[in-house]
């Protein structure tokens, strides 16, 4: 079973959506959400990866020129 946002499925019935459709929609910005925080993780990763890498290939070139 989906989580759903209580605030929007809120606002929407406020607004004069069916339950019905306020469900779905609470529920399609739930899982939305997820993703994005999904992509989120996943980005910070790539970052720390790229970091790493660029030291590992950088440090040695610096190395060189002040050794």
């Amino acid at each position: 079973m989906s989580i759903m946002n209580s605030e929007i499925y809120s606002a929407l019935i406020d607004a004069g959506a069916s339950e019905e459709k306020a469900k779905a929609a609470a529920v399609s910005v739930t899982d939305y959400e997820k993703d994005i925080n999904e992509v989120k993780l996943d980005l910070k990763v790539i970052k720390w990866g790229i970091g790493l890498i660029i030291a590992a290939e950088v440090l040695p070139i610096m190395k060189k020129f002040f050794a």
